[in-house]
């Protein structure tokens, strides 16, 4: 499944000031504006990383809750609520 790519509109407020900061970094570094590649550059590594560690903790998340899932008991005996339907009958 294809990921779409992350915008600065869907960033947290967070994500936003310390994208900010790295682009002032790079202007810094370069003594000088930087070119709108340059600053593309620095965007696109920065999304690349936040996917990346996006998709990490939703991965972990996803394993959890495989593991929290309910079980059912193999050793219980027929239970009538587990066969009946919570809608009732229409």
């Amino acid at each position: 499944m294809a990921q779409t790519r992350l915008t600065q509109k869907e960033m947290t407020e967070s994500e936003q000031r310390e994208l900010k900061t790295l682009l002032d970094r790079a202007r810094i570094a370069h003594g000088r504006p930087l070119s709108n590649s340059e600053a593309n550059h620095v965007k696109k590594e920065f999304i690349d990383k936040l996917m990346a560690e996006r998709e990490l903790t939703a991965k972990k998340a996803r394993q959890l809750r495989k593991q929290q899932a309910y079980k059912p008991d193999s050793e219980a005996t027929f239970s009538w609520s587990a066969s009946t339907s919570t809608r009732g009958r229409r």
